[in-house]
Formats: structure tokens, sequence, C-alpha cells
């Protein structure tokens, strides 16, 4: 008995070593994300929850109604930019397609505990109404990619008014963002992603355009959100700090980036915005809840998704097999 025993205990610490192995980047992501929670709780408890909870009482429910309504619409752009994408590399589907299918895939990335679970159902849900895998796959990589581009523009806004309230700590720690990119290995992926579009620069401008407005609405529903706590910061700054809080989420080291981008945004409003420190995290969990909203769109269409992907099924089976299907 002791001898299996043994034999049992040896199978199970491999087994565990492996699962371990197998899931060592979720588990830093899960580590990242609780800390980043705890900090948050931290930093409410510093301030008081009458504090966190005034500043939340003092956006009326026509500003957040008026943020969330230009979410939406930045939403739309974000359905395009897609769309253009696979349009132009040979993806004959109907635009309704793409709208049903981005915003499942914005839905799951809110929902789901990882980062790239809406591009999993964009990509099943392409690919089961019957299109080409590597072609539909290179559209969502370019389509990520557009997007990382379009804020990458609007950074420069944000980082030099860092830069100058922050000093060294902002250079080193952009410094320390870069380094975790590796940025040669992602221009090199870069390049490869947009073989199949770089001889359509009209679809590629035409995405990037989409991207823009975009961002244009993201920011708006920002701005409102911060004039309903009776602050006021510039456009253009807040599109800088959004975008900068958006190139720190892109650090894998949270699940879907919470916790992370709070911290991100509270620290920079607080200490670049010149907003309060109640005000500044409020309004980052605003921007969370505001997003989760804007988000929920996309669980009206998994209904007719699975539908189409039954038909794609159905439509691929051998007629004989469809009679007993029947």
């Amino acid at each position: 008995m002791g001898f299996y025993a043994t034999i049992l205990t040896v199978r199970q610490d491999t087994n565990m070593t492996q699962w371990l192995s197998e899931n060592r980047r979720l588990l830093l992501r899960l580590f990242g994300t609780v800390v980043a929670i705890v900090l948050i709780v931290l930093l409410i408890r510093q301030e008081g929850w009458a504090e966190i909870v005034n500043s939340l009482r003092q956006i009326s429910p026509v500003s957040f109604f008026l943020a969330l309504v230009s979410l939406l619409i930045s939403r739309v752009f974000v359905i395009a930019r897609w769309h253009v994408l696979l349009r132009s590399g040979g993806v004959t589907i109907p635009f309704s397609r793409s709208a049903e299918l981005t915003l499942m895939g914005l839905f799951a990335s809110h929902f789901l505990p990882t980062t790239i679970g809406g591009d999993v159902v964009r990509l099943a849900g392409v690919m089961q109404m019957g299109f080409d895998r590597a072609i539909c796959l290179a559209s969502i990589a370019a389509d990520r990619l557009v997007g990382l581009a379009g804020m990458l523009f609007a950074v420069p806004f944000g980082l030099i008014p860092a830069w100058e309230s922050l000093g060294q700590a902002a250079s080193h720690s952009l410094a320390l963002m870069v380094a975790l990119q590796r940025p040669f290995r992602f221009m090199r992926r870069t390049l490869q992603t947009f073989s199949t579009w770089w001889n359509q620069p009209k679809a590629l401008f035409t995405s990037l355009l989409c991207t823009w407005a975009n961002m244009l609405f993201i920011f708006l529903a920002i701005y409102l959100l911060v004039e309903g706590l009776s602050d006021h910061v510039s456009f253009w700054l807040i599109a800088g700090l959004y975008s900068l809080a958006y190139m720190v989420t892109l650090i894998p080291i949270s699940i879907n980036g919470y916790g992370v981008q709070e911290l991100s945004l509270t620290f920079l409003f607080l200490h670049v915005g010149g907003l309060s420190a109640a005000a500044s995290l409020s309004l980052a969990v605003l921007i969370r809840i505001l997003f989760m909203f804007a988000s929920l769109p996309g669980a009206v269409f998994l209904p007719s998704i699975l539908l189409a992907v039954s038909r794609q099924k159905k439509d691929s089976m051998p007629s004989e097999l469809k009679m007993r299907h029947d």
C-alpha cells in the first residue's frame, strides 16, 4: 500500500506541476488583478467611502445617459473598422453580421476571464459562417493593431503633460511599459499581419478613420463624466491620459485590465489632470461601468449568432443527414 500511495502522490505532484506550467499566465493575471483591486480598496478606505459616494452623486442621470450614448456611437465605428478590413480582405459578410459578431465580442471581452475572449467569439462566429479562417484571423489581428495605432496618435497629448508633472517618474514608467511590450517583436508581427492589406491603402486608411471616430466619442463620453463631476479637464488632455492608461492595460498583468485600468486612470487624473483623489477614483470606476453597459447589447445577439452557426452546420450536411436531422 505504501508503494502505490507513493506512486499516486508522485502522479498528483506531476499533474499539479503540469497544470501550473500550462496556466502560469492566467495565474499571473489573476494575481495582478487581485493586487490591483486590493490597492483600489485601500485607496477608497484612505479617501473615505463618503467622499467617493459624494463624488458619484454629482453625476446626474442626464450626464451619465449622454456619456453612454456617446460610447454606444463609438461602438458603431468599432464595427465599421472590422467590417472594412473583412470586406477588403475578400470576406463578403453583411454589415449586420459584422455588427452582431463585434458586439458579441465586446460583450465577451468584458465578461469572460481573458483579454482575447472577444476575439475568439468573433473568429468562431465568422468561421461558422463559412469564411476563410486565415483571412478572418488576420483581419481580427489587423483590427486590434489599427485600434492601437489610433491610440498612439493621442498619447502625446497626455505624455507631454505627464512628463512635465511627474518628471523622471513618467520617463521610467514609459521605459518599463515599452520594455514589457517588446517593441521589435511587435513591429515584426505588425508587418506580417498587414501583409494582406499593404496593397489596399484605402481600406487601411478608412479603418484608421473609423478608429479615430471611435476614440473621439470615447473621449467625449469621459469629458461628459468629468463635467458631471463639476470639474474641468481639457478634451485633449482627457484624450492623452486615457490613451496612456490604455497602453498600460496592454501589459498582461491582469484579467481584462481589471484594477490596472482603474489605478492608471486614477493616478493620471489625480497627478496630471488635477482632479481630487475621490473624483479621480470615481471617474475611473464610472468609465469601467460605462464600458460594461455599452457592451451589454452584445448579449442580445447571442441567439441570432447561435442560429446562424446552426444553419451553417446544417447546410454543410449531406442531404441524407439533413432529412434525418429534420
